[in-house]
């Protein structure tokens, strides 16, 4: 059984990967309006992806016998400079999330509810995919620079990214 402190955590990490969703939607937008369809693509994989998380949390609530508790989701920023500026804040945020991530495993490791280790252990691992992800592309806007032609070849390649249904869910560990 979950503790209340344990429930409500994951509760509000339920709020931050809808959040996430909504932010990286909101960078999805500032690229469609730039007409960057490929960065606009890759962000949308995200925000999907992000949705799935929540979704993999929900389950796992209830699969705990646990009670889900939605929250309002706060209004993401939405003002952005360039696609650097975009990919520096997004990684930002993944790094939030990887200490949210973390925290949930420091509670469950001393609370010994190893079940809940188990499931976080793939938010882990994910999370050092996500902030690489992140990183790689940071990187590259930053070699890049002002040079349009080499932005348009980035966008080309990140209109290639398809959206893979994760891990936990489609082993229906989360149905």
């Amino acid at each position: 059984m979950l503790s209340a402190k344990l429930l409500g955590e994951l509760n509000l990490q339920i709020n931050y990967e809808l959040y996430s969703a909504y932010l990286y939607m909101a960078m999805e937008n500032f690229f469609q309006e730039k007409g960057l369809a490929g960065f606009a693509n890759w962000l949308k994989v995200q925000a999907q992806e992000e949705l799935a998380h929540a979704r993999i949390f929900y389950e796992f609530i209830y699969r705990k016998k646990g009670s889900v508790t939605l929250e309002a989701i706060a209004k993401p920023e939405a003002s952005f400079s360039s696609a650097l500026d975009v990919f520096k804040k997004a990684l930002e945020h993944e790094k939030f999330v990887t200490s949210r991530i973390d925290l949930l495993m420091s509670i469950a490791n001393e609370e010994k509810e190893f079940a809940t280790v188990s499931f976080l252990t793939w938010f882990v691992d994910e999370q050092v995919e996500e902030e690489e992800s992140f990183g790689a592309l940071v990187d590259k806007l930053e070699l890049i620079g002002d040079n349009g032609p080499a932005l348009l070849v980035l966008d080309a390649q990140l209109a290639t990214r398809t959206y893979t249904v994760p891990a936990p869910l489609a082993a229906g560990a989360a149905d």
